[in-house]
C-alpha cells in the first residue's frame, strides 16, 4: 500500500496519520474503523463477486467506500497497519455457535505486533458486534472495553478463546495464515444455502451512542443497550438509509438470494 493510498484509507476513516503507531493510534484507528466502515454483506445479493485481491479489496473499501464482511474489512485493515509499520499476522477464527465450535477458516481476525515494545494486540474490525478496542493479547483477566467485559483463555492446543461477559465468542488459532486460506471458506459463506450470510442483507457500524443496522428493511437504532425498530416500506427509503447511516451507494435494492 503505497503513501497515497495510506492517505486515501485514513481520510476514509476520518483520522490523520499518526506520528507513531503506538498501542492509543491503534485504538484510535481500530474505533474509527468500526464507527465509518460498515459490516455488511450487500455484495452477496447484489451479484457481486468478492475478490480477496489486494486491488480489489482497496479499491471497495477505500476508493468506493463501501463496506463488506471479516474478510475484506480484517483483510484490508491488515495493508494499512502494515503501511504504518506494523507486523500484521492473519488468524484463523473458529466461531462458536448455540451448540458447536465453528469450522477454522469461518472468520478472519489480526495478530498486530506494534513497533518496538508497543505489545501484540488482537485486532477485529469484521465481526459486526463486538470489542471497541484492540484486546491485550499477554492479559488473560478481563478487559473492559465499551463493548463488554473481554477475556482471553488459553486452550489445551496452543490457541485463544475470546470471551464476552464470560460467553465463549470465537477461538483464535495463532498460526500465520494468508488471505488464500481463507478463500474456500469466503466462497461457502457466499454461495452456501448453510450460510447465514445468504438468508438476509445486513449493514450495520458502531455509533458514538451505540450501533445502528440494516435488516433487510428493517432499521435498527441501538442506544445504551435499547433498541428500536422501523420498518422501511419503499426501495428509495431502503436506499436513502444506505446512503444517510452507512455512506453507502447502491443503485438497486439488493435481492436475497440462497444457494
Amino acid at each position: 500500500m503505497d503513501d497515497t493510498t495510506v492517505e486515501a484509507y485514513l481520510e476514509r476513516i476520518g483520522v490523520a496519520r499518526p506520528a507513531e503507531l503506538d498501542a492509543a493510534s491503534l485504538a484510535v484507528l481500530h474505533r474509527a474503523h468500526l464507527t465509518t466502515v460498515p459490516f455488511e454483506n450487500l455484495s452477496l445479493h447484489l451479484s457481486e463477486p468478492i475478490s480477496l485481491e489486494t486491488p480489489d479489496l482497496i479499491d471497495k473499501i477505500v476508493m468506493r467506500r463501501r463496506g463488506g464482511f471479516c474478510y475484506e474489512l480484517n483483510g484490508t485493515f491488515a495493508l494499512l497497519l502494515r503501511a504504518l509499520g506494523a507486523d500484521v499476522s492473519l488468524a484463523g477464527v473458529a466461531v462458536f455457535g448455540e451448540d458447536r465450535l465453528g469450522p477454522p477458516f469461518d472468520h478472519l481476525a489480526l495478530i498486530v505486533k506494534l513497533p518496538g515494545d508497543g505489545g501484540r494486540w488482537l485486532v477485529d474490525v469484521g465481526f459486526g458486534d463486538h470489542s471497541v478496542y484492540p484486546l491485550d493479547l499477554a492479559d488473560r483477566q478481563e478487559q473492559a472495553d465499551p463493548g463488554g467485559r473481554f477475556q482471553l483463555i488459553e486452550t489445551v492446543d496452543g490457541d485463544l478463546d475470546v470471551l464476552r461477559d464470560a460467553k465463549p465468542q470465537y477461538r483464535v488459532e495463532l498460526r500465520k495464515r494468508s488471505l488464500n486460506d481463507f478463500g474456500p471458506t469466503c466462497w461457502y459463506q457466499q454461495t452456501s444455502p448453510a450460510s447465514h450470510f445468504t438468508w438476509s442483507t445486513i449493514c450495520s457500524r458502531l455509533t458514538d451512542s451505540g450501533r445502528i443496522s440494516l435488516s433487510g428493511r428493517t432499521l435498527i437504532r441501538t442506544v445504551g443497550g435499547s433498541k428500536t425498530e422501523e420498518k422501511l416500506t419503499t426501495d428509495d427509503d431502503v436506499l436513502a438509509a444506505y446512503r444517510e447511516h452507512f455512506g453507502v451507494h447502491v443503485d438497486r435494492v439488493p435481492e436475497v438470494r440462497r444457494g
